[in-house]
């Protein structure tokens, strides 16, 4: 039996890539259903995330000149994880598959994903087995991240990103997850069900600008700690006790200093190193503290993650 399978593309501002990803995705789905891989309704979701370009009147130009093609398109920007989800819960297939416009990710690999979803395997990790299209500085502060994930107790696939293949029983079972604040590559491997990999070389950007510059990048990495690990908090209780040592031995410092080295200069000790000492610490840990409460905060109001303005 073949699979029905949906290729989920999130969209932001991606006019100049948009008529080659679209191509290529066309070209591998006519080559699978021609191998008897997939089903002759097998299909390519674009999910428009509020792009301010032409990228929705270019979605429904390429619906128009292919039934294979559909769209979705969001009333307004709600950001990638978002966008990735509306398109992962609304589109049919027994297979979707999840991959990003800008051709930087290897879309023949997905032959081979829906080869390893036929001999069972319910979730299937697009992993990156070279990095060396990315700069020095994105590919060290990537394998950091990852590493620095493991540590917190995160369970991540290690250098991948949204590029995955999901059975219909894994889609479902993301379904029940409803957290507001939505960290997919965390999530799915918390679902459980068999899983494999396939590897591939990154390629570089075919066109157009990367949609993660360094403060969008900072800010999902912080999306990933907070959302999986209570680490940073445990830590502040460490560092709290350690703080306190410190003082302890900072005091016996002093009294030496004063008895027997008389060489201590009066008040100095005693209320410049605790102000800046103490007070960095307090902010610090604030900071943390308050990192966890928006987070509880935007998951109590429970607003909807996204609204879908129309469909082609």
């Amino acid at each position: 039996m073949t699979t029905r399978l949906a290729i989920v593309v999130p969209c932001y501002n991606e006019e100049e890539v948009l008529p080659e990803t679209n191509r290529r995705l066309l070209a591998l789905l006519t080559r699978m259903q021609s191998a008897g891989l997939v089903s002759s309704d097998s299909a390519v979701h674009y999910v428009d995330d509020g792009s301010r370009d032409r990228t929705w009147a270019l979605i429904e130009e390429l619906a128009a000149a292919d039934g294979r093609v559909h769209g979705i398109k969001l009333s307004r920007n709600r950001g990638h994880q978002a966008a990735l989800l509306s398109g992962l819960l609304t589109v049919e297939g027994d297979a979707l598959v999840s991959i990003d416009a800008d051709l930087q990710d290897d879309v023949n690999v997905i032959e081979t994903m829906v080869q390893k979803f036929a001999e069972g395997a319910e979730v299937v990790y697009g992993v990156r087995d070279s990095r060396a299209t990315d700069t020095p500085f994105k590919r060290n502060t990537a394998l950091a991240y990852y590493g620095l994930m493991r540590k917190m107790g995160v369970d991540l696939v290690h250098n991948h990103a949204d590029f995955r293949l999901m059975g219909r029983r894994a889609i479902e079972a993301l379904r029940e997850y409803g957290e507001v604040n939505m960290f997919l590559r965390g999530i799915v491997p918390l679902i459980g069900y068999r899983a494999a990999t396939v590897k591939y070389d990154r390629a570089e950007r075919f066109a157009g600008v990367s949609k993660y510059p360094l403060r969008k990048m900072l800010t999902f990495a912080l999306e990933g700690v907070t959302s999986f690990s209570v680490v940073p908090l445990r830590l502040i209780t460490l560092l709290g006790f350690l703080v306190s040592v410190f003082s302890f031995f900072m005091i016996l410092f002093v009294i030496y200093g004063t008895l027997v080295m008389k060489a201590v200069v009066p008040g100095w000790a005693s209320s410049v190193v605790p102000i800046y000492f103490l007070g960095g610490i307090q902010l610090l840990a604030m900071g943390v503290i308050g990192e966890y409460v928006a987070k509880i905060y935007l998951e109590t109001k429970q607003r909807p993650r996204y609204f879908i303005e129309k469909t082609v």
